[in-house]
């Protein structure tokens, strides 16, 4: 098996930097639109003949080091009893948002028994891959579910998500046990599954201060990754816009922490220490830049990572739709190529 991702996660040495992408499964292949233009992304997810098909695609396509199992963070959500859509062109909507301690008090806590089509999934998408590369499995931290689910969908200001995280903060606490127990139940399942890695996504943890943070995350966040540590597979803890959390996230939990491209990549690492693994950290949008300038930005990373062991090489974000598919396949083989080694 190449084993680049998982030795980088590690921090052991590798012969080249191992590189993959967020949302490296998606609109941008041609192949994924001919799937979606059958089925709706639930159908997608909750097929898991058709999640393992996806999760495939960019690994028939590109020299990756490492496929992630197709899924969405907010499918925990269906099991706690919140009614959720994808609208096209809007994204997710929670059609029964959490906005009071009543609504929390409601909520479920299961054992993941209804999740149980990604555990086919990564099963089956296993089987296939025939140990080609390793299999990521992921959830959404309790902070951007809440997110989500308390403002109903996509926010710029989170609003209503901070109105009860400062007015009601019993509450709050409570959802966010609630998320993080079912996150951590979701996790182990997938890597008793077969999932050989998984990633915690904080995609919108960075609207907060490193106060906030340390008050209404952290200790949720701890519960997760203290819940998984006798797993035996490598923990990544990734948000964005998280410059000022990185030293409290490091704290939090992970072998591995994401980095977006707000940071230079040795500034965040000194900030971490030498004892924590680093992925990243290429702006998305790059990928649609001419060839040679995102040579020199990925020369750049490569760098600034300067072959210490424990650098994966992976955007700050996922894939956007449109990203020309030369462009991500020319970026796998210069990251392999500069780092040689």
């Amino acid at each position: 098996m190449n084993d680049r991702f998982l030795k980088a996660c590690r921090r052991e040495p590798v012969d080249c930097t191992p590189v993959w992408f967020m949302r490296q499964a998606g609109r941008y292949m041609k192949e994924y639109q001919a799937v979606r233009a059958r089925h709706s992304i639930l159908e997608v997810c909750k097929t898991p003949e058709l999640a393992a098909q996806v999760t495939l695609q960019p690994i028939e396509r590109f020299p990756l080091d490492a496929a992630i199992i197709f899924a969405d963070i907010l499918l925990p959500l269906e099991p706690m009893g919140l009614n959720l859509s994808f609208t096209e062109g809007e994204g997710p909507v929670i059609h029964n948002p959490v906005r009071d301690r009543a609504a929390v008090e409601r909520l479920r806590v299961t054992d993941g028994d209804e999740l149980e089509y990604v555990a086919q999934a990564i099963r089956q998408a296993r089987k296939a891959l025939a140990g080609r590369v390793p299999l990521i499995g992921f959830a959404g931290a309790p902070f951007t579910l809440a997110s989500y689910a308390i403002e109903g969908g996509g926010s710029r200001n989170y609003i209503e998500t901070k109105r009860m995280m400062y007015g009601e903060p019993d509450a709050w606490h409570r959802f966010m046990d609630k998320l993080a127990r079912i996150v951590t139940g979701y996790l182990r399942r997938q890597i008793r599954a077969g999932a050989q890695a998984v990633q915690l996504f904080d995609s919108w943890v960075g609207c907060l201060s490193p106060s906030d943070y340390a008050e209404y995350v952290l200790p949720h966040v701890q519960l997760i990754f203290e819940g998984l540590k006798d797993e035996g597979v490598p923990l990544i803890h990734f948000g964005t816009g998280t410059t000022t959390l990185l030293t409290l996230m490091r704290k939090a939990g992970g072998h591995v922490i994401g980095l977006d491209w707000r940071v230079h990549l040795d500034d965040a690492w000194a900030q971490l220490g030498g004892e924590v693994a680093v992925q990243g950290n290429l702006d998305p949008v790059l990928l649609f830049a001419p060839l040679h300038e995102i040579e020199r930005r990925v020369e750049e990373i490569l760098r600034r990572a300067a072959n210490r062991p424990g650098h994966i090489f992976n955007l700050g974000h996922g894939i956007l739709p449109k990203t020309p598919v030369e462009h991500v396949a020319a970026t796998v083989e210069m990251v392999h190529k500069l780092s040689q080694r």
